[in-house]
């Protein structure tokens, strides 16, 4: 029996109905691989692992035959592949709970595999966005937020642009066909931030409208 841990979703990614006005672009997530190599290292760890082993082996070749001493380097490369092992993992519930939307009035990203939680950007509090594309097509978006904005590096992480922990950028990370997705959304964010809007003042000598 199947069983959907965000059933309680109206939408798929979104914690309510959205409002009259507004619909789906585009919805995604990360590729769990891309994940684990780009956000959690995974290759870094292997590396580090080899290179314990090839230590190991290169120490104790200096007191027995190459044949015994390369059983000395085994327990490393079995850690390494452990410590990989529970990388992936932890990539592939990343992206299993994760749901990337886009809108043509916000980003809306569903993180969070043991505290889910769903943050709202509009695109009025976007300044400025960034794409890092992969030759294979993914990529990374991430968001330069404007105003008194904040988003917290640590809740957000590994959804956010690395290194940038001071002024955190959010960011759609290691999505497949991330230059069709960052075409959609410059055009939907210019459409919207363009649209003229009315908001009802109150003067001495009546009520006015006024447009920006």
């Amino acid at each position: 029996m199947s069983h959907d841990d965000f059933n309680f979703e109206p939408i798929k990614g979104l914690p309510e109905q959205l409002p009259d006005g507004e619909h789906i672009l585009w919805q995604g997530a990360p590729d769990p691989r891309r994940l684990a190599r780009e956000a959690l290292g995974v290759r870094w760890v292997a590396g580090y692992f080899a290179l314990l082993a090839f230590w190991r082996i290169g120490v104790s070749s200096a007191e027995m035959p190459l044949g015994a001493a390369i059983f000395h380097g085994v327990p490393f490369l079995v850690l390494g592949v452990v410590a990989c092992g529970i990388l992936y993992a932890i990539a592939y519930v990343q992206a299993r709970s994760t749901v990337y939307t886009l809108t043509n009035k916000r980003v809306a990203m569903r993180i969070g595999a043991a505290l889910t939680m769903t943050l709202n950007l509009p695109y009025t509090w976007i300044g400025n966005a960034s794409l890092d594309l992969k030759p294979s097509g993914h990529g990374t978006l991430a968001f330069e937020l404007i105003g008194e904005t904040r988003v917290s590096f640590l809740m957000s992480w590994p959804h956010v642009r690395p290194w940038h922990i001071t002024r955190t950028q959010p960011a759609l990370r290691c999505i497949p066909d991330a230059e069709n997705v960052a075409r959609l959304f410059a055009e939907a964010a210019e459409t919207r931030i363009s649209e003229p809007r009315v908001e009802r003042i109150s003067q001495t000598d009546g009520n006015a409208v006024a447009a920006e």
